[in-house]
């Protein structure tokens, strides 16, 4: 598919591909001190948490509700992501809800793994996401605020504020600017990106499998918690990615301090009960599957009828057939007499007859193995 300059996004190319390439290149000539590398990391965590818990958790699914303190501060974080302001993220992200594995979602995993990751953002879409309301959001001024300026805040806190602390203290503009700066932004796309890509590929379908989100570890280690993707988009309402209290997920973590200090509250939790039954349905749906791939033997429904009259004159005619009654239905044991654990003469004496009785206790209290290796023996359902 040919793709032509009217096609391209360049606000969005020169974000995720030309300002990376501009900090990976100017690293060769920049030392990394070790202050500026402990208040990058320390950085990463600061703004990257404004995506995570604001954008996604806050404002696109409404999982908790927040001070007007902390929604600024989340709103400033995020703008020092580059990803667009809130308005304009949230309603791709609610469109990719609603429409996850369509023609209308922004990045399905469907159209490969390029595209997921990033290819969708470089090229306009040839198909038109269809509306999602985000009036909530449209009304709420903070996050029109930011919308307003979006661009003068990003470069605000996204690149001057990180240089200017690296440059102050560590005396360190240059490695301010490129690691604290460029390259920090480049590492938390490719993070978030994932959540688009791997968490739709990689992993486990823990709560339902009806579509491709799933849970991995390692995509929640890149992620602050946004790789448990199968729980999320089962539970979207829920303020935790990771709702087992072992899983890694420091953004439900620092939603909860939040409430410890009345900055957050109203915090979303679906009830255990309902969580655990989407969990115990997805096993038997699994289950199921590796139980088809058994054989069970010809099933009982589909088995020819005898009458005692015809079992017998197979048993004692030409064809001297070695067949026994067991709960109704007629089985042929000439392969197994031989082998038979009690001895051959124990099976013998049940030829031509009911050996129900026998089978299930009155001889032996036979296992659940013998009862699964009656399954290749059985040739009929047995009628009076």
């Amino acid at each position: 598919m040919s793709i032509s300059l009217k096609d391209l996004q360049y606000r969005n190319i020169t974000t995720v591909i030309l300002m990376p390439l501009l900090g990976i290149y100017l690293s060769f000539f920049t030392p990394l001190k070790k202050e500026t590398a402990i208040w990058t990391i320390a950085y990463y965590f600061i703004t990257g948490i404004g995506i995570t818990a604001g954008y996604h958790r806050l404002w696109s699914h409404q999982s908790y509700k927040a001070s007007s303190v902390l929604q600024t501060y989340l709103a400033l974080a995020g703008a020092a992501c580059f990803q667009g302001s809130i308005l304009e993220w949230c309603r791709n992200h609610r469109t990719h809800h609603r429409y996850v594995d369509t023609d209308h979602d922004p990045h399905s995993i469907q159209s490969g793994v390029w595209h997921a990751h990033m290819g969708w953002l470089l090229t306009k879409p040839k198909t038109r996401s269809l509306k999602v309301d985000v009036h909530d959001l449209a009304t709420n001024p903070i996050v029109a605020f930011q919308d307003r300026h979006f661009g003068l805040m990003a470069l605000i806190t996204g690149l001057l504020l990180p240089t200017l602390v690296s440059y102050y203290f560590f005396d360190d503009l240059r490695g301010g600017l490129v690691y604290s700066g460029i390259l920090r932004i480049f590492f938390f796309h490719q993070a978030t990106f994932c959540v688009n890509s791997l968490a739709h590929l990689l992993g486990d379908q823990v709560f339902d499998d009806k579509h491709s989100p799933r849970d991995h570890v390692f995509t929640a280690l890149v992620t602050f918690g946004e790789g448990y993707h199968n729980f999320h988009h089962e539970f979207p309402g829920d303020y935790r990615n990771g709702v087992r209290w072992f899983q890694y997920d420091p953004s439900k973590w620092a939603i909860r301090i939040w409430e410890g200090v009345g900055a957050a509250w109203g915090l979303g939790r679906y009830e255990g009960n309902v969580v655990e039954k989407g969990v115990w349905q997805q096993k038997a749906r699994d289950l199921e599957r590796e139980r088809a791939k058994l054989d069970w033997g010809v099933p009982v429904e589909e088995l020819p009828a005898l009458r005692w009259e015809e079992v017998e004159e197979m048993v004692h005619g030409d064809t001297g057939r070695k067949l026994v009654i067991i709960v109704g239905l007629v089985y042929d044991v000439e392969a197994f007499i031989e082998v038979h654990p009690g001895g051959k003469a124990v099976l013998g004496a049940y030829i031509g007859k009911d050996a129900t009785a026998g089978f299930e206790g009155e001889v032996y209290a036979h296992s659940n193995a013998a009862h699964n290796l009656l399954d290749n023996f059985r040739i009929a359902v047995l009628i009076k």
